[in-house]
């Protein structure tokens, strides 16, 4: 299903993902790596995932986040065709 984005470059994001031990070097590469606006507009579609998979409707979530409804449904898309990785997420933040 991640074919579509997994290429040599992206392995390397991974890699430097994965290799990062605490929040403050996360933070520290995130930073450097994405613009504000990018890390506030992944922040928030992480929020709207975790409140569709806690089963917050629709309008609810656009009050809490200012998400637009395009961005709910993309995400909501993601969460019930897409790879899991949400659900991998959630799963081991509990």
């Amino acid at each position: 299903m991640y074919s579509r984005i997994k290429d040599e470059n992206v392995d390397y994001l991974v890699k430097a993902l994965l290799c990062l031990e605490n929040e403050e070097e996360c933070y520290k590469f995130i930073d450097d790596l994405c613009t504000v606006p990018e890390i506030k507009a992944m922040a928030q579609r992480l929020v709207v995932a975790k409140m569709l998979h806690e089963k917050y409707g629709y309008n609810e979530i656009v009050k809490k986040t200012g998400a637009s409804t395009a961005t709910i449904s993309r995400v909501n898309r993601s969460l019930n065709y897409g790879c899991d990785g949400y659900k991998i997420v959630f799963d081991r933040l509990k």
